[in-house]
């Protein structure tokens, strides 16, 4: 009578796990864009969008709009013998999902490109992942919405920007100018004016050299969200909130968005799956 004892818990374990995995779904599916929308800002003045408004020093007076990608910013190549999302960089905006998500944990690979565009031509390569979107793109800077960012910058992978109309605690201490989320530090309300600010640097850089792969993992629960790079939990936050109309409201759902900001970047292997809990690696120690 022991062999049953033995298999059947086996293949319980074995079903089980393969339930888990199948919890994942992709976000892109390697061929083109369907299931995202874009929102393009007004372009870098080096580029040329006919039709497009300039004042005598050749800035663009009006952006590009949605769903309108004229200087093809986001295209999907091969890259490294997989699918990937391309970012050019040649503007400012976001692609973002058509579907709102709550309760997830989401996970993709990024890799840097070498261009770099506009004002940000001196800069770190920039990106971002924005998470909890709510409302129409264009809302802050006249390019991005309201939402949280998971920043994705040449060593600040895992840095929060708060965007447009949230807020959100984290624990931080002040050094200088800058808050770094400190686990033992005060609980602090991040909210883009000052004296605060909205931003706090992420616990420690984790970014692998460039040219290689970085694996970001996202885990939002309820109002609460945890920034992972390669493996390593880099920022919790909570309490996180949205200004609708005078009051402020809780903010635990919203859309995802992959950022151009200025500077070429490779997404790939974008996925989600539902949760009820913090998952076991990134839990609370």
């Amino acid at each position: 009578m022991r062999c049953p004892r033995i298999v059947i818990p086996c293949v319980l374990i074995a079903a089980t796990l393969v339930r888990a995995d199948e919890q994942w779904r992709p976000l892109f599916n390697g061929r083109d864009l369907s299931g995202w929308s874009t929102f393009m800002a007004a372009p870098p003045p080096e580029t040329t969008v006919p039709g497009l408004k300039r004042d005598e020093k050749g800035a663009y007076l009006e952006p590009i709009g949605f769903n309108r990608d004229p200087l093809k910013v986001f295209t999907v190549e091969d890259v490294d013998g997989r699918p990937a999302i391309h970012v050019s960089g040649a503007g400012f905006g976001v692609a973002t999902t058509d579907e709102s998500f709550s309760n997830f944990h989401l996970r993709l690979q990024v890799k840097w490109g070498e261009k770099k565009w506009g004002y940000k031509l001196h800069s770190p390569l920039d990106a971002g992942l924005l998470y909890f979107a709510r409302g129409p793109a264009g809302v802050d800077h006249a390019t991005w919405p309201s939402c949280l960012e998971f920043q994705i910058q040449e060593h600040d992978f895992g840095d929060l920007f708060t965007l447009g109309k949230t807020t959100v605690m984290a624990p931080a201490r002040q050094e200088g100018r800058l808050w770094l989320y400190d686990p033992k530090g005060v609980p602090t309300a991040f909210v883009a004016r000052r004296p605060i600010g909205a931003r706090c640097v992420r616990l420690e850089d984790r970014e692998k050299p460039h040219g290689e792969w970085n694996t970001l993992d996202l885990v939002c629960l309820g109002d609460s969200s945890i920034h992972i790079v390669n493996g390593r939990v880099v920022m919790r936050l909570s309490h996180a909130q949205i200004l609708d109309g005078s009051a402020l409201v809780t903010l635990d759902s919203g859309h995802i968005c992959l950022q151009t900001e200025g500077g070429e970047v490779y997404y790939r292997d974008i996925e989600v799956r539902p949760i009820s809990a913090v998952p076991a690696d990134y839990a609370e120690p």
